[in-house]
């Protein structure tokens, strides 16, 4: 996998001023430095109160972190855009074009060696599998 938490640091003219503003930030969440070494694995968060497709999301969500932890990694959640087809206007392929743009950048600016994508239609599973392979990083 890839660098965990070193990917992506921000530039402030010195890495590893960054990775320590980068760490402080993250261990005022909680998390220890052992699990701070591990690879991380994003996790989409697509669920919405306006999108039925997506009411199961939070027990996967919650399956898939217990399952990346048995694995040695970190699981990280990270929002994303939520399309319901009978909420999306204007168009819902205008809003998985937004979806793979958002869900893209996500991947991109997030300190990630591999993400999950939990979709619940054919908006959005196609949405996120378009921004991971735009993204370029090992995806489930």
């Amino acid at each position: 996998m890839g660098d965990g938490l070193r990917k992506g640091l921000t530039s402030y003219g010195d890495a590893g001023f960054s990775l320590f503003l980068r760490k402080a930030f993250i261990k005022a969440m909680g998390y220890s430095d052992d699990a701070l070494d591990r690879p991380i694995v994003g996790i989409t968060n697509t669920h919405s109160d306006y999108n039925p497709c997506h009411g199961n999301a939070p027990q996967i969500i919650e399956a898939v972190k217990r399952g990346v932890m048995l694995a040695g990694s970190l699981p990280m959640v990270f929002p994303t855009i939520s399309i319901g087809e009978s909420f999306a206007h204007p168009t819902s392929m205008y809003l998985r074009n937004l979806m793979a743009m958002d869900t893209e950048e996500m991947i991109r600016a997030q300190p990630m060696d591999a993400v999950v994508v939990i979709g619940g239609c054919d908006k959005t599973l196609p949405a996120q599998i378009m921004a991971a392979v735009s993204a370029d990083l090992p995806t489930v």
